[in-house]
């Protein structure tokens, strides 16, 4: 038991390490796409990050790539009014294509620009041939949203594999960590396109980082 217990150990470490690795390359923002035809080419793996306005899109991201300012973050829910592009690793190696989804669900502007953003976000998702998943946050104080539920249905309907990540950890006490872990896995359980395993981060104190780099640099490597 003990031998196979050591196994486990050993794998989860080079699991958790290929994912530090893969973070620890060079991250650079590409552009920031406001129409389907300026995307970039579909030659690597693609992730995706969306999520309601201010649910810590743009922390996550800099938490991630160990850096303060490589997505920009604000207070003022909506300031993401376009698909931002990064690209981290190498071209001619392992490397992949990020993209910070436009905030949904609440924004300080007009109807207008928030009806042609989530018909940019719709047709994006519906037509990367190369996105390999999207990443769903969700901030864990509050649980899953009315808004957070149509686009999980979009991407159901599109066939997009999904996964939830709850955010702000760091304003929960241990017992309500817990709790909203368990509903919110029952809540995705009749989803048919959400990935069962539901990840708590914490941009603030790096909670749950670890294990997303790894989650990501399976996605990258091709698991």
């Amino acid at each position: 038991m003990s031998d196979e217990l050591n196994e486990a150990d050993e794998a989860a470490e080079k699991r958790l390490e290929k994912g530090r690795l893969l973070f620890a390359q060079e991250c650079e923002f590409l552009l920031g796409v406001a129409g389907l035809d300026q995307l970039p080419p579909d030659d690597a793996v693609e992730i995706s990050f969306a999520g309601r306005s201010n649910v810590g899109k743009s922390s996550l991201l800099n938490a991630l790539t160990g850096r303060n300012s490589l997505a920009r973050t604000s207070n003022t829910p909506g300031r993401t009014q376009q698909i931002n592009f990064f690209f981290l690793g190498k071209r001619d190696g392992l490397g992949l294509y990020l993209s910070d989804l436009p905030g949904y669900g609440y924004a300080k502007v007009s109807k207008s620009l928030v009806k042609e953003w989530t018909k940019l976000l719709k047709s994006y998702l519906q037509g990367r041939t190369n996105l390999r998943r999207a990443f769903v946050l969700v901030d864990a104080r509050h649980g899953i949203k009315d808004s957070d539920r149509e686009i999980m249905d979009l991407m159901d309907k599109s066939a997009v594999s999904y996964q939830v990540i709850l955010t702000k950890a760091d304003k929960m006490k241990k017992a309500e960590r817990e709790k909203i872990l368990e509903k919110t896995r029952a809540a995705i359980q009749k989803n048919v396109a959400a990935h069962p395993e539901v990840i708590l981060t914490s941009s603030v104190k790096g909670e749950g980082i670890e294990e997303l780099r790894a989650s990501i640099a399976e996605l990258a490597a091709g698991g």
